[in-house]
């Protein structure tokens, strides 16, 4: 289910005097399947243009297709419930939205909400709680007993349990640990490899662009400044200092290298590139920096 803009505006309280452009003639597309990153500064627009993804926000001018479902500015509120189950929001720090007595009834609850059977979302818990990586004891405990982690993936598990096709993420590990940003991390790219999941994620982290996304998206004060893959994106590194957007680690560190002399036909990106590079040039460069 591919997710189109095409010349999508937002104005923000539009005849006040607190009026602001959220975003500015966007065109853009998410394809069905991409693992999608959507970058830029603090106020590029980024939530702004997340919350179009499921019509929690409509356009004041333009449309969203979502699917074969188009929103405008007229679309009637009352009737977004299916567009909502297809496209799931996860929000910064999911886990403040916990509220039920046990992990199963929480998980439970939207499936609930959208019409399905008690016994079933039930049923539906218990295997969400397997995918997210949870222990299987923790069903009938209390969310909030639970580590700051687990509570994040019972909230991330509650959303899957809608059956979403498309699963977007607003700065999906603000605030865990490196271990737990990768675990969670890793959670999402299974998702995306073995269940063909659309992955939409707002980040800082360029790690994580270069490492799990294909399609990137950036946006500066409300207007898409560029879209492509990621080595597009980081292919320049001045353009990206001037939108006040960083490089991956490695990236950086390969660009170091190059100042000492190695070559790179194409600046690396990820880990398992640079050290590929490296095993074909460091016999070579055997009299450069030992250590």
């Amino acid at each position: 289910m591919d997710i189109t803009f095409k010349n999508v505006s937002y104005t923000y309280q539009p005849g006040t005097p607190f009026q602001g452009i959220g975003l500015e003639n966007i065109n853009v597309t998410i394809p069905s399947g991409s693992y999608t990153a959507l970058i830029g500064h603090t106020g590029s627009g980024k939530s702004t243009l997340l919350q179009h993804l499921n019509a929690l926000l409509k356009p004041t001018s333009g449309v969203v297709q979502i699917g074969e479902r188009e929103i405008t500015p007229e679309t009637n509120n009352k009737n977004l419930k299916a567009v909502r189950q297809k496209v799931g929001m996860v929000f910064q720090f999911p886990e403040s939205q916990l509220f039920e007595s046990t992990v199963q009834k929480d998980i439970a609850f939207g499936p609930q909400n959208f019409g399905v059977p008690e016994a079933e979302a039930l049923e539906r818990a218990k295997e969400m709680i397997e995918l997210v990586g949870l222990p299987a004891n923790v069903i009938d405990k209390s969310p909030f007993d639970l580590s700051g982690g687990q509570m994040r993936r019972v909230a991330i598990a509650g959303v899957l349990a809608m059956k979403p096709e498309v699963l977007v993420l607003d700065e999906p590990t603000a605030g865990l640990d490196p271990v737990g940003r990768r675990e969670m991390m890793a959670l999402f790219e299974k998702l995306h490899s073995e269940q063909g999941m659309t992955i939409v994620m707002v980040t800082h982290q360029m790690d994580d662009v270069a490492n799990y996304a294909d399609n990137v998206i950036v946006l500066e004060h409300g207007k898409l400044a560029k879209t492509g893959a990621p080595r597009e994106i980081f292919a320049d590194p001045d353009w990206l200092t001037e939108k006040q957007l960083g490089l991956p680690t490695t990236t950086q560190f390969a660009q170091a290298l190059m100042r000492q002399g190695f070559v790179f036909d194409q600046v690396p990106l990820t880990e398992h590139e640079l050290a590929a590079l490296l095993a074909e040039q460091l016999p070579k460069k055997a009299g450069i920096g030992h250590e």
